[in-house]
């Protein structure tokens, strides 16, 4: 690994663990950056999934205590955290499937700045379309959710294959037109990326197992680790902040970025 591999590596994991749990499209930001910089990393997307994995176990050590008492209280049955799991599950289901059919074709692609600064503007303008026309919250509580909006909820999050559209954003929005609150979103999409982001690292570390060097495992450590600190100073602040500000200023963020990188890319070339 040279210095600039390092530095590339270093900054790919500071942008995810900014980015990963507000609806601005982590994988997006990924793309464009690594466009910028030059960076491509190991072959198979195991990078920008390597990384992202670090950002999911900051919400696991965050959210161990709720966790726990989800996996210790599922078996009983008819109590908040067997509801809680069995709606996380449900959740889960689409995009197992959706993911393991269309992995390939999406990334193959789909994966390019042109994709991501196209759909941060459309995405962008869905949030401030549905902040905006939201109806009045009526499910406060993740249990409270019921197994059809999960799986709906779930079918949401599947359109998150398509880079730019961002795997929380999409969760949250679905959530809101399901009238749940925006802290039960938030902490909804944030508990179901752990099962979703362990699913798709395993499948693309399997799909690229024959590709991948040691020295491109020491750049997924090295972002692993940096996208891990980030995120865990950043997710207790993005749901306060969600809670108190709304979708709104997410919204305007993408569509000022998809504008400028359009423009950017039309000038490069």
């Amino acid at each position: 690994m040279d210095i600039t591999a390092i530095a590339s590596a270093i900054l790919m994991g500071l942008v995810e663990g900014l980015t990963e749990f507000l609806p601005i499209s982590s994988t997006g930001h990924l793309i464009l950056l690594g466009h910028v910089i030059g960076f491509e990393g190991p072959p198979g997307k195991v990078f920008e999934i390597g990384i992202q994995l670090g950002a999911i176990l900051a919400v696991v050590v965050l959210y161990w205590g709720k966790l726990w008492g989800i996996v210790t209280g599922m078996a009983r049955p008819n109590t908040a955290e067997r509801f809680y799991a069995t709606n996380i599950i449900l959740a889960f289901l689409p995009a197992m499937v959706l993911g393991a059919t269309l992995h390939g074709p999406i990334t193959r692609l789909l994966f390019n700045p042109w994709v991501v600064s196209v759909m941060l503007i459309l995405g962008g303008i869905a949030i401030i379309a549905i902040e905006r026309k939201m109806p009045e919250p009526e499910i406060h509580s993740v249990p409270q959710i019921g197994p059809l909006a999960a799986v709906i909820i779930g079918l949401g999050q599947s359109l998150a294959m398509i880079p730019g559209t961002s795997r929380s954003g999409a969760t949250i929005i679905t959530a809101l037109l399901l009238r749940v609150d925006r802290k039960t979103a938030a902490e909804f999409s944030f508990i179901l990326a752990i099962p979703t982001m362990l699913a798709a690292t395993a499948y693309s570390l399997l799909k690229a197992r024959d590709e991948i060097s040691m020295d491109g495992f020491g750049l997924v450590i090295i972002g692993f680790v940096v996208a891990f600190v980030v995120a865990l100073l950043v997710v207790r602040a993005a749901v306060g902040f969600i809670g108190r500000v709304g979708f709104t200023p997410f919204g305007w963020y993408r569509i000022v970025l998809g504008v400028l990188m359009l423009i950017a890319l039309s000038v490069v070339g």
